[in-house]
């Protein structure tokens, strides 16, 4: 098991535990009354490891159902169970059930304690870890939400057996966004492992997640609230959020071309060569993810003026400056609608 924590200037500790699972949940929970949100499917795959004498709260999965509605019908059982402000939520389950948890609890009085337990690749590499809790309205992803840390993650890798393939393939986006940021020798390693990766050989599987944990956890604590640095961690984001918006896919599936598009603005602003593009575009199809999609780029860009990242007339878009390294830019959209339809 691997230990990292996410240090915070206010003295505040977030801790992941990488290789821990579902068992050991009583151990982070200090003896506090504690209620579990999940997913139907992990309950039922899960439930008798889940600690005796808890509450569960089951959600329906989906991207369509991060939203107030469900919000709402937590709040309701929490309040029916005589959920106090000493009591320990922890979501368990991938991305989805970590954002709704961590907005619930943030709201809920005011503020609980809660935790994750994380059990997709997506969720232990970047959903899980950071303290950005959202909800999606009005098909726009995560558009309410608060920055509130957990105070602790489980990273069960074991749990990645019965994970489906395209849910595996759809987490190598965030792994592969971590390295394109960050490390380019882990992007070189991404390449030469892809067959025991996608085999889940254990020991690559746990140097990859602790990787991406430990590079998520330096700029977290650099940049909590997203003013600077942090914002390289949406590299691929801006134009996936608007894929997700008006298509069928998985966040990571549209991440992945999201960051094929980053790519190719970046190479017509002489960041990226040709042959940089063309190594992230195969990285990408080693692991069964999607590089282009037949979305009008009117919608895409509609899309985009409303993203979380705009300021005024302009968006903070994330550009690779050579791979294993992003720079900010703030892009007028008319510049950015004009590179992405050169």
């Amino acid at each position: 098991m691997h230990k990292i924590e996410v240090n915070l200037p206010d003295g505040r500790i977030s801790r992941i535990y990488i290789g821990e699972g579902i068992k050991a949940l009583a151990k982070y929970t200090d003896n506090r009354k504690t209620v579990i949100i999940t997913e139907d499917n992990i309950y039922e795959l899960y439930k008798n490891l889940f600690p005796e004498d808890v509450a569960v709260i089951k959600i329906k999965g989906g991207e369509p159902n991060k939203t107030l509605a469900t919000i709402e019908l937590i709040s309701k059982q929490l309040i029916d169970l005589g959920v106090d402000r000493e009591a320990c939520i922890v979501g368990i389950g991938g991305g989805i059930v970590c954002d709704i948890t961590g907005f619930m609890a943030s709201i809920y009085m005011r503020g609980v304690r809660f935790g994750f337990v994380a059990t997709t690749l997506l969720a232990q590499v970047d959903a899980s870890v950071g303290g950005k809790n959202g909800v999606n309205h009005n098909k726009y992803k995560n558009i309410l939400g608060v920055f509130n840390q957990p105070d602790f993650v489980l990273c069960d890798t074991s749990s990645l057996n019965t994970l489906p393939p395209r849910e595996l393939h759809a987490g190598m986006a965030e792994v592969i966004k971590t390295a394109l940021i960050s490390d380019s020798n882990m992007f070189e390693y991404l390449d030469a492992n892809s067959d025991k990766i996608l085999n889940l050989d254990e020991k690559v599987i746990n140097l990859i997640v602790k990787r991406c944990v430990e590079i998520k956890a330096s700029v977290v604590e650099a940049d909590e609230r997203e003013a600077g640095e942090r914002r390289k961690l949406n590299l691929g984001h801006t134009f996936g959020h608007a894929i997700e918006k008006h298509g069928n896919m998985l966040h990571g599936e549209a991440v992945s071309i999201g960051l094929v598009i980053a790519a190719h603005i970046s190479q017509k602003l002489n960041l990226l060569t040709g042959e940089e593009v063309s190594k992230i575009e195969h990285l990408l199809t080693k692991f069964n993810l999607p590089v282009k999609t037949d979305i009008e780029k009117s919608l895409l860009l509609d899309a985009v003026t409303k993203d979380k990242k705009k300021h005024g007339q302009s968006i903070h878009f994330i550009l690779n400056n050579g791979i294993g390294h992003a720079k900010v830019e703030t892009l007028s959209f008319d510049k950015l609608n004009t590179l992405f339809l050169k």
